[in-house]
């Protein structure tokens, strides 16, 4: 009778726990399908050499900075992504996530945090597409178009097309509309960005080339709403970069901009700048940070006119130039020319040491003087 009362007790247990197991399971299954990343990075960095545009200089600075970073992506439903993450940094300050030990936040205050990134991504065969804020969806090199801290919001769209036999392994083609500011209007009356890019692939990427057209409607001319007046652009993108070299990698890329946009008759843009529309990059880049003991190092030259890009949205990375007299911290680093000299070591696969250099100058000068800035940094990088 005892052996009858034990084994039903036990089956009654089994039947009960099955459910409360399956749950468990589930639950696995749902945490597996979350990935959590970020990073780390602390920076040392000196600016001297910094000429203002009335003949006097800037003072010489030294700061200590740092920058964190967490985010998940989840990916427990059929062909989505969902993506999230979070930042520390000046909410009005877009280009620039880093903070100054001291500035701004003394007195060992709490700091700013802001959403980064905030998207859900579709997958289906050769066509990716996703809505929200994510990550600059366009090849490029370098940061002098677009900073890789400024996350467009929008729509964007991939096709890609693989061919199996043939000279060309294949062509990505990447499309977008991402609104900058809303006018609470119509879509037509929004400060908005466009933008096509084909990407031709040769031979796994030993010659890669991407044409592209960047249509901006409705830009401020000064950030944060403060703008004296509004401007278009349509920038024609022309760039390549071919590896010459597998080991050591060695890799040369040229990017060429020219603004469409007729500027002539528009008066509220100063004289002297009106043609100042085209701009060129060169970089030649030898080694990766892979694994522990890699090198990179790598030169940039850099000439872009006022109007080649929009110059909130581009890098603040080369000089101190920025729009602090006008009510805003955004930088405004287009009507420059300069040098970018980056060497870096790998301390193992999660950790790494970034050096760069950079000295600039302006073209054209908007009083007295042209601007100038040399600065050199110093950057740690921690992964995980």
């Amino acid at each position: 009778m005892c052996k009858i009362l034990q084994s039903g007790f036990l089956i009654s247990f089994m039947l009960l726990g099955l459910p409360l197991v399956q749950t468990l399971q589930a639950q696995d299954d749902q945490v597996d399908q979350i990935e959590f990343y970020g990073d780390f990075r602390f920076r040392i960095e000196h600016d001297w050499n910094s000429l203002q545009s009335d003949g006097s200089f800037r003072e010489d600075r030294s700061r200590l900075r740092y920058r964190g970073r967490v985010g998940l992506n989840y990916t427990g439903i059929d062909n989505v992504l969902f993506g999230a993450r979070l930042r520390t940094g000046n909410p009005k300050k877009q280009q620039d996530p880093q903070l100054t030990l001291g500035d701004n936040f003394a007195e060992f205050n709490t700091l700013p945090i802001g959403l980064e990134l905030l998207f859900a991504q579709f997958e289906f065969d050769s066509f990716t597409a996703w809505v929200g804020k994510n990550s600059f969806p366009f090849k490029k090199q370098n940061e002098l178009f677009w900073s890789d801290n400024v996350f467009p919001e929008g729509i964007s769209a991939s096709h890609f097309i693989t061919f199996e036999n043939g000279f060309l392994d294949g062509i990505d083609i990447h499309a977008g509309h991402f609104i900058i500011r809303s006018e609470q209007s119509t879509f037509s009356a929004d400060s908005y960005f466009q933008g096509l890019q084909i990407v031709t692939n040769v031979s796994d990427k030993a010659l890669l080339i991407y044409p592209s057209l960047y249509i901006f409607n409705n830009v401020p001319d000064i950030p944060d709403g403060n703008e004296t007046y509004t401007l278009d652009y349509t920038i024609l993108h022309l760039g390549a970069q071919t590896r010459l070299m597998q080991s050591p990698l060695l890799l040369f890329g040229v990017d060429y901009y020219k603004n469409t946009q007729g500027l002539g008759d528009n008066g509220s843009v100063p004289e002297p700048l009106r043609d100042q529309k085209t701009g060129f990059t060169a970089q030649l880049s030898i080694g990766e940070l892979t694994h522990k003991g890699n090198w990179k190092g790598q030169l940039t030259y850099a000439y872009f006119e006022r109007f080649a890009a929009v110059d909130f949205l581009a890098q603040n990375d080369w000089a101190r130039w920025d729009y602090s007299s006008q009510g805003s911290p955004d930088g405004r680093l287009t009507n420059m020319k300069g040098i970018e000299l980056v060497a870096g070591y790998a301390l193992n696969e999660h950790m790494d040491l970034i050096l760069k250099v950079y000295s600039v100058k302006q073209i054209i000068p908007l009083g007295i003087e042209k601007e100038t800035g040399d600065r050199i940094r110093l950057d740690l990088n921690i992964r995980f």
